[in-house]
């Protein structure tokens, strides 16, 4: 074996090294950068939530995933007939449950929190149909049983009601959203805890917008459910108001 052998191999060694160095750098940056792109997604433009209940239905199924624009109303206006999703305004939900799993399934939940892809604190979460912006007079029910906005009945093709029944709420009501706030309905209306039923709490049922995490815009899962969400904006034609 000449010199010139003998110094090859070492070279061709260190060369393997450093390929695989360069290799796993590349690795570990790409998952840096995608980690923190899936973050920067999840907190200013979009992220996912399971529907625990049926309040929604039969527009939302339990158990449905839905992906919800941040960016309303951050950047976006709300429209009345749109599918929000809000946090907790206070006393509308039970406390949180403990957590489940052991520690490596909990932690393996927050990252896919942290990163967007999972949806662990849906249950801390309400969707319910917005139907009043600031300023509406909202009423219900007029002789044909049908809610009213800004003095404008409504006909709702997304409402849920029991055999039988005609009013689209069993309880009546009539409020005017105050500024800042918004009024919020189920579409399965006689099994939706919504804004109704929380008149007599110190938020008179109102939802804070501030309290709104964003618009819900397609059905992600299952895959036999999937389908983009309808604001129906043709319900709600004439009964803007002139100062909006």
């Amino acid at each position: 074996m000449t010199d010139s052998t003998a110094t090859a191999r070492p070279r061709r060694t260190a060369r393997r090294t450093s390929n695989w160095k360069t290799l796993l750098r590349d690795v570990v940056v790409i998952f840096v950068v995608a980690v923190l792109v899936s973050f920067l997604i999840k907190t200013f433009v979009a992220r996912s939530f399971y529907i625990p209940s049926g309040s929604m239905e039969n527009t939302l199924q339990i158990n449905d995933r839905i992906i919800v624009n941040e960016l309303q109303p951050k950047v976006f206006g709300l429209q009345r007939g749109d599918v929000v999703v809000f946090k907790d305004p206070g006393g509308w939900l039970p406390p949180a449950p403990p957590p489940t799993g052991n520690a490596f399934q909990q932690g393996v939940g927050a990252v896919l929190d942290f990163v967007g892809l999972g949806a662990s604190d849906s249950d801390q979460h309400l969707v319910k149909r917005l139907i009043g912006l600031p300023g509406d007079h909202i009423s219900c029910c007029n002789a044909l049983g049908q809610l009213s906005v800004n003095g404008v009945p409504l006909k709702e093709p997304y409402v849920l009601l029991p055999a039988g029944e005609q009013a689209v709420s069993e309880k009546s009501f009539d409020v005017t959203v105050p500024q800042g706030t918004v009024w919020v309905m189920g579409d399965n209306r006689y099994n939706s805890a919504d804004s109704r039923y929380h008149m007599n709490d110190p938020g008179k049922g109102f939802v804070p917008l501030s309290d709104v995490v964003g618009k819900a815009f397609v059905i992600s899962w299952p895959v036999s459910h999937w389908s983009w969400l309808d604001d129906y904006p043709d319900v709600f034609r004439g009964a803007e108001r002139e100062n909006q």
